[in-house]
């Protein structure tokens, strides 16, 4: 059955509704299949083909993801400003370069591999707690728990200050949405200054006692490689926020709507169940169906073929991952939810050198906490009104209260 043309044709990334919020698919599919090169307002190319998003990722001479141009006009002389355009995420290399080798060599598999018994034992100790109130929300009382421990501890962060970490996230990464109001911009600058005020202190107290820099992330930002390559202060501190706001974010939502679709989805829940080595396959098939991270962005540098048109240099383009993980030219049946699907290569963790740098870590944590509360509480289900994030680039819960006993 063919997609309605009219929601591709009335399509507008800065006028979205509540239903777009609720379900996007289908605007994603009729965009694909009638405007997969869709030109906005603005001027800028919105994309929904898996092909065009795979091309582009890799092709980092033509496609810039350097964000100090487009970041300008929308937040100004701001802390989010200094702190989007300083991040890993938002660079091109050298700076890219530097950093993202430098967090690298603290997630090598052995070192995540060293993390699996703490992992467990955490998502033990949430079990037991929902246990024993027979029902909890998933967002709060165990999806969001898991990651902001997992990045506490890489950073080192005592276990008594992480309190205000998840608020200060949301806040951020809530201002990266394609509008911004101006009472998301300040809880946004809000979250930056305070987070860079605490941060400040930590990397002072490091500094005077540093960890293991094989296993401490924020010891190995500090020091740095052997070669003398060094951090400035700036980029140390706002490469901290990246990281908590990465690992946070994406891991919440993949938890999150892992454990959701599994309702959603009795029969692939039940499969699960007789088979729990499909877990790995699952995790995969969670992150294309429902992706952390919806929307990508990159500037074109130089004349390109995009998607079949040309390009010119400056041309905004908006990556959407969510669309290009549904693409019917790259998935057989692609709105089907198949926890043993093979091949899968999604777009979830992005490509090419920007593919995250955490994405091990971050299906290690899903597989553990959705194959331990799968087989902790087989029978769980919905005890109220589940609460979408509302935001378009991150798609995940703010609530989602269930019962389990």
């Amino acid at each position: 059955m063919t997609a309605d043309p009219a929601l591709a044709e009335g399509f507008d990334l800065r006028r979205l509704d509540a239903a777009f919020y609720a379900d996007p698919f289908p605007v994603y599919r009729a965009l694909r299949e009638h405007q997969p090169v869709k030109r906005l307002a603005d001027g800028s190319l919105f994309l929904t083909r898996w092909t065009d998003l795979d091309r582009i990722y890799r092709d980092t001479r033509t496609f810039s993801s350097d964000k100090h141009e487009e970041f300008r006009p929308k937040y100004g002389a701001s802390p989010l400003y200094e702190h989007h355009t300083t991040s890993l995420v938002f660079n091109d290399p050298p700076l890219h370069t530097r950093v993202r080798r430098l967090i690298a060599g603290a997630l090598m598999p052995r070192a995540i591999a060293a993390m699996e018994p703490g992992l467990h034992a955490l998502v033990g100790r949430l079990l037991d707690a929902v246990a024993e109130r027979g029902e909890a929300d998933l967002i709060e009382d165990f999806a969001a728990a898991i990651p902001i421990e997992v990045i506490g501890n890489l950073l080192g962060v005592p276990v008594e200050e992480r309190g205000p970490l998840r608020g200060w996230s949301l806040a951020i990464l809530g201002a990266l949405e394609p509008v911004v109001t101006p009472e998301a911009a300040a809880r946004g600058n809000a979250a930056v200054t305070e987070f860079l005020g605490y941060l400040r202190g930590l990397v002072a107290r490091r500094r005077a006692r540093p960890g293991d820099a094989s296993t401490d992330v924020l010891t190995r930002l500090i020091e740095g490689e052997a070669d003398g390559e060094r951090l400035t202060e700036a980029e140390l501190l706002h490469n901290c926020i990246f990281l908590l706001n990465a690992g946070h974010e994406t891991t919440t939502n993949l938890i999150g709507n892992g454990l959701e679709l599994l309702m959603r989805f009795p029969e692939e829940r039940a499969r699960l169940l007789a088979e729990p080595g499909l877990i790995g396959t699952a995790i995969e098939e969670f992150l294309r169906y429902e992706s952390s991270n919806q929307l990508g962005n990159r500037r074109a540098v130089a004349e390109a073929e995009i998607g079949g048109g040309a390009g010119a240099p400056g041309t905004l383009l908006t990556l959407c991952i969510g669309a290009a993980n549904r693409d019917p030219a790259r998935f057989e049946d692609p709105d089907r939810l198949d926890v043993g699907r093979q091949p899968n290569r999604h777009l979830a963790f992005a490509g090419g050198p920007h593919m995250c740098a955490g994405m091990t870590l971050a299906r290690l944590e899903g597989r553990i906490a959705i194959g331990a509360f799968l087989q902790r509480f087989p029978d769980y289900g919905p005890a109220g009104k589940a609460v979408r994030g509302g935001r378009a680039r991150f798609r995940g819960f703010l609530s989602l209260p269930v019962r389990v006993a």
